[in-house]
């Protein structure tokens, strides 16, 4: 997309400055976070956490940062200056040994165009710093279908699907996998995303200060198509190509932490939303009857790959069932959901 010449002269003007601030500043003292942490759009206000790193933005749905896609380079100065504080590392093995496991990843996942994507960020997974990690694969399909590539360190679960074209079910996957989870904490993780090494040390520091749901990415870069490629290919973290888009407040979606106490307590994922969209929204609003960490100041990377299939036939399905969820005070939602036997192997438990 190209930008015309007052939309160019508005981000100068009125960004560029604020920019420049954000990525030539270093933390301060107290556990403060970088400057960069601060960026936003000019019209957006950010909430910051006291005595702690992190930023909380004020506004509901997620947006993208409007002056990296004007000057590109803006976007891989913030990208190399975000990571440059939380560096990405590949490993086909974990760093830590797995026993007396702490912190559980769970991703689902379905088919084999993005078994590129899992594979490399099962990487990022194994390569977490100073905390016992396992990581719980859950996999949709009517037949195995990545079982026999799986790295052996990785916990794979197949869950044949009950009828053959039922859409694909996030809410099933992760609530088969926090049923199987052995850590006190759960990751419910998406297949595309690669972490820093430190997000698990991140984790279990809030877990311990009390935090029972932590949310900690302030922004996701997301990759090109060849971009992406590169990365998987080479495992190597190439920062030198602009991201697509930078994306903030993306709240239950992606990866976010949950005790798997109070996973159970507020009724993990609802199963009905098959098919895209809606379901993090619905249980980040649950959630929020728990101690919450929502301060972001962590990055991460998002993996190229085509729309979820279906992903814009049904939308309205999912945001119809959305907005009828919503309607519902929270404590009967909570009420419901824990009286249901989801998690099961054999198939999503749909609740009126």
């Amino acid at each position: 997309m190209s930008y015309s010449i007052k939309q160019k002269l508005g981000v100068i003007i009125y960004d560029w400055l604020w920019f420049e601030k954000g990525l030539r500043g270093r933390a301060g003292a107290n556990g403060r976070h970088s400057p960069w942490v601060d960026i936003s759009n000019r019209n957006e206000l950010l909430e910051r956490a006291s005595n702690a790193p992190g930023v909380l933005c004020k506004w509901q749905w997620t947006s993208d940062l409007h002056a990296p896609k004007v000057f590109p380079s803006l976007g891989i100065r913030l990208m190399k200056r975000a990571f440059e504080d939380w560096p990405v590392v590949f490993k086909d093995e974990p760093l830590v040994q797995q026993e007396d496991v702490e912190v559980s990843f769970v991703i689902g996942h379905r088919g084999v165009e993005r078994l590129p994507h899992l594979l490399t960020t099962l990487t990022t997974i194994a390569a977490q710093l100073d905390v016992a990690c396992e990581c719980i694969v859950v996999e949709q399909s009517v037949t195995p279908q990545i079982m026999d590539v799986m790295p052996k360190w990785a916990r794979y679960i197949h869950t044949p699907l009950p009828y053959p074209d039922m859409p694909y079910c996030r809410s099933w996957a992760f609530n088969v996998g926090a049923e199987a989870a052995k850590g006190d904490v759960v990751v419910l993780h998406d297949n595309d995303m690669l972490l820093p090494q430190d997000y698990a040390v991140q984790i279990l520091e809030r877990y311990k200060e009390g935090y029972e749901v932590m949310n900690f990415k302030r922004f996701i870069f997301y990759l090109s198509k060849s971009h992406s490629e590169h990365i998987w290919s080479s495992r190597i973290l190439d920062l030198d190509e602009a991201p697509a888009t930078v994306v903030q407040n993306l709240e239950a979606g992606g990866s976010v932490a949950i005790s798997k106490k109070a996973y159970f307590e507020i009724g993990g994922f609802d199963e009905s939303f098959l098919g895209w969209g809606g379901e993090d929204n619905e249980f980040w609003e649950r959630a929020q009857t728990r101690k919450v960490w929502p301060y972001g100041y962590l990055p991460v990377i998002h993996l190229w790959h085509r729309p979820q299939p279906g992903k814009f036939d049904d939308r309205i399905t999912r945001k119809d069932l959305y907005w009828m969820r919503s309607k519902e005070p929270v404590e009967q939602r909570i009420a419901r959901l824990i009286n249901l036997s989801t998690g099961s192997i054999s198939g999503p438990v749909i609740s009126q």
